[in-house]
């Protein structure tokens, strides 16, 4: 149940962060809730190896190149869909940060005092 709910709240920043932006393209809620799960599971097999093969950069920049490799993962994400586009890796980039505060304050929100990490 808790995963669901977490895949709600993220198809709803990724729809936010559309609308608002036009950063990544995204035509309705469904196509959202997709990209979503996608992307959460490009998050578990790809993303490990790219931190991987990034930690000299990441060190090197004190974090802040992981910023680029979540830009990365949303574009290796939409590759699979034909109805969503990204202007590029610095929108995907900017997109994957305004993705993750939108996500911090839906928690803050509906799991006050339980603040979930994820990377």
């Amino acid at each position: 149940m808790d995963y669901i709910i977490r895949l709600i709240i993220y198809s709803l920043a990724i729809l936010i962060v559309s609308r608002l932006t036009k950063l990544i393209e995204i035509k309705n809620f469904g196509t959202a809730l997709l990209f979503a799960f996608v992307l959460g599971i490009v998050n578990v097999l790809i993303k490990p190896i790219f931190l991987f093969i990034s930690l000299p950069f990441i060190a090197l920049t004190f974090g802040i190149f992981l910023i680029f490799v979540n830009g990365l993962m949303i574009i290796i994400a939409a590759a699979f869909f034909k109805n969503v586009k990204t202007k590029g890796c610095l929108s995907s980039a900017i997109a994957s940060v305004l993705i993750s505060l939108i996500v911090f304050l839906f928690d803050m929100i509906l799991f006050p005092g339980q603040i979930q990490v994820t990377y």
